[in-house]
């Protein structure tokens, strides 16, 4: 597995990294281009939870503004320092090897990436305090679904819906892929 030749050097660093980790879970590029695009309209500090190899991390950082931070927390230590490789020049990210709950004293935060893959963790009620008013929440790996309420194999998708319809946030489902989907979601 190698980077495609248009990425950006720090997302093509990244991919590098993981490769050499074998680790072949991370973020789609096509999340990844929203992540920067996202990333360009934040100031303050972003974070992310579940570095994993740090790809996600490197598509917030190649659309940062200057002065904006970004934090990074990955688990698995072994993770976390592959991660830590990739930005180990950059004084605007900062990669724990730590569960994320660390990062829950560092917010509020301007943007915060989630995985969807871990519900308990990418609830709306154990992240809408972290993050600052008018900032944005990302979370990836759904698959889209044209139905209300939203289903996923075969049982309703309690995390999705309830993002989607949470009073504290504004929430889109947006397609990334034909087969792939992300929440994006502003504290009101």
């Amino acid at each position: 597995m190698s980077a495609p030749p248009d990425l950006p050097p720090i997302v093509a660093r990244a991919f590098e990294v993981s490769r050499k980790a074998g680790y072949v879970s991370f973020c789609r590029n096509e999340t990844g281009r929203l992540l920067a695009a996202l990333a360009a309209t934040r100031q303050g500090t972003m974070a992310e939870f579940g570095t994993g190899c740090g790809v996600g991390t490197a598509w917030l950082r190649s659309g940062a503004r200057p002065g904006a931070a970004i934090l990074s927390a990955e688990l698995d230590e072994k993770l976390a320092v592959a991660a830590q490789e990739i930005f180990t020049d950059d004084p605007q990210v900062e990669v724990l090897a730590a569960d994320w709950s660390t990062l829950r004293n560092k917010g509020p935060y301007s943007l915060l990436f989630l995985d969807a893959s871990s519900p308990e963790d990418a609830s709306v009620d154990s992240v809408a305090d972290l993050v600052e008013p008018g900032g944005l929440v990302v979370m990836d790996d759904f698959e889209p679904c044209a139905v209300w309420p939203p289903i996923t194999y075969g049982r309703v998708d309690t995390l999705r819906e309830s993002w989607l319809t949470d009073e504290r946030f504004t929430a889109a489902e947006v397609m990334v892929a034909a087969d792939a989907s992300a929440l994006v979601a502003t504290r009101r």
